[in-house]
């Protein structure tokens, strides 16, 4: 349809009217070019607003390859075993024979306590030891004399009776004291700090002239990691990814001290203990790791990825296809193809661009990584394209 004909029955009207309220010929000029002028404008944009939407659709195929899925979590390295060694008796810290990073074996000596008060006491009840023993004896002397004089009527019986009993309570006395030498004794060995492993000291927490208490709680001293060839990596894994964590899945993590280097694991263990921050729920799954040229060290912060599935040699779409939905179609004007029947699962609708028409295909879903998702059934092949997207213009 042609501007001018759209516009003829209009002018017949304007013009008789310009005629009558300009007379002027000039002045008529003017008013009906202006006239035809807008005449033609609004043509313009009742053409333009007619002409019909076109649609374009942004596709992509489908293809066959492999899926990961994976749980990210941040964790933090440490030993497998890590030694506390504490002090079990106070006092004031008179050597300290060990530093970090040093290696020590079983029995070593890594601090020593001031001995001498305990030796003091060691003393003082080694003596009253000896003068109990030295009772005892005479005790005993004194009563096999009295059972001899008993059987000869030359004392009563009753005065040997008694004697037994003394000895009775000298042999307690003596027992006694040998407990209290035997306690002097083990405190006076708790003075010497030693490494009940071998290892490497990993944390030093005491100083020389340093006084430790230990009334009530341990303190302490040394943290001895005993194999810093064989780490452990605890994630702080979430909630809602625990589910699919399991004994032997692989592990992949990085660290800041060597960003291009990523490192191998395996998850050995997951521990059923929740921890609560701010009402975030994260459990620990502790991942094994070689550290056989020691790169690793205690306290790095790992980013872990852990691999929950994986998938090879499978067709995958985009996810962007299972969640677009044409603005200009329904499922009711478009055929679809019927889904796969036989088993329990949950369905999902993607369409393709055949012979430039979009038709909808009904799909089983499977795995997804974030970025694909598995098609486990429906009416797919490689290379159909698949549509993700649309842009809409003019005609």
């Amino acid at each position: 349809m042609s501007e001018k004909t759209d516009t003829e029955p209009l002018a017949r009207y304007v013009r008789p009217l310009a005629e009558k309220v300009f007379p002027d010929k000039r002045s008529r000029v003017v008013v009906l070019s202006i006239a035809a002028l807008l005449i033609a404008a609004i043509g313009a944009l009742w053409w333009n607003s007619s002409r019909k939407a076109s649609v374009h659709y942004l596709t992509t195929p489908a293809t066959r390859g492999s899926l990961t899925r994976v749980a990210n979590a941040t964790g933090t390295v440490n030993p497998v075993l890590t030694i506390i060694v504490g002090a079990y008796v106070s006092g004031t810290i008179q050597q300290v024979f060990c530093d970090y990073n040093t290696l020590v074996k079983a029995g070593q000596i890594c601090a020593k306590i001031d001995p001498r008060p305990y030796q003091a006491t060691l003393d003082q009840y080694a003596g009253q030891l000896a003068r109990d023993q030295g009772l005892l004896a005479q005790a005993q002397m004194d009563l096999v004399r009295y059972q001899k004089l008993a059987q000869q009527n030359s004392i009563a019986r009753q005065q040997a009776e008694d004697q037994f009993y003394i000895v009775q309570q000298d042999v307690g006395t003596v027992k006694l004291d040998e407990a209290l030498v035997e306690g002097a004794r083990v405190n006076l060995a708790y003075t010497d700090i030693v490494s009940p492993v071998e290892g490497i000291v990993v944390s030093r927490a005491v100083t020389q002239g340093q006084t430790v208490a230990s009334s009530f709680q341990t303190p302490t001293l040394f943290l001895i990691a005993t194999d810093l060839t064989d780490m452990q990596v605890d994630t702080n894994t979430a909630e809602g990814d625990v589910g699919g964590v399991k004994v032997g899945n692989a592990v992949t993590f990085t660290v800041d001290a060597y960003p291009r280097r990523i490192f191998q694991g395996t998850i050995v263990q997951v521990r059923q203990s929740p921890q609560t921050v701010q009402n975030v729920v994260t459990f620990d799954a502790v991942v094994g790791v070689n550290n056989d040229d020691l790169a690793l060290m205690p306290g790095m912060t790992a980013s872990t990825r852990i691999i929950v599935a994986s998938k090879n040699d499978v067709i995958r779409v985009p996810n962007q296809a299972l969640r677009y939905s044409p603005g200009s179609l329904t499922a009711a004007s478009q055929p679809v193809s019927p889904p796969p029947a036989g088993t329990e699962r949950r369905e999902g609708r993607v369409w393709v661009l055949r012979d430039g028409t979009p038709a909808a295909v009904s799909v089983v879903p499977g795995l997804d990584d974030d970025s694909f998702t598995e098609i486990v059934e429906g009416d797919l092949r490689p290379g159909d394209l698949i549509i993700i997207g649309e842009e809409r213009g003019r005609q």
